[in-house]
């Protein structure tokens, strides 16, 4: 199962990163950086195996892929904006973790102006 090397992997970082951190806390910083990233190479197949299967699940129910690929690329903006905040903040940069979260937060709004004026061309469609 993933989930139990995901967590094996970081008990083991968590560890060498205690023992690390008093010496060289630059290098405890890289390490963990470098756990993170490999949690997030293990986790990226079994995300591709959803998305693969709800764009299946989209094209028999015949939604329009571009409103679905959009909402992909708005979970997918989420996750990355809260990884790098996630990332910045353990490096103890609060302030530009914050700005990550109101990059990706703009970036996803600006994103959903599709979807958003779609719904309300429908909605207009539906009042009689």
């Amino acid at each position: 199962m993933v989930i139990l090397q995901i967590v094996g992997i970081a008990i083991l970082a968590g560890i060498l990163i205690i023992v690390i951190k008093q010496e060289k806390p630059e290098l405890a910083f890289l390490l963990s950086l470098i756990t993170g990233l490999i949690i997030l190479i293990l986790v990226l197949d079994q995300v591709g195996v959803v998305i693969d299967l709800l764009n299946q699940l989209a094209e028999k129910a015949e939604i329009d892929l571009i409103y679905f690929n959009t909402i992909i690329k708005i979970i997918g903006i989420a996750y990355i904006g809260e990884f790098g905040a996630e990332i910045t903040r353990d490096s103890g940069e609060t302030a530009l973790a914050s700005k990550i979260e109101m990059a990706a937060k703009i970036i996803i709004m600006i994103l959903a102006i599709p979807i958003m004026l779609s719904l309300i061309e429908t909605i207009i469609k539906l009042i009689p």
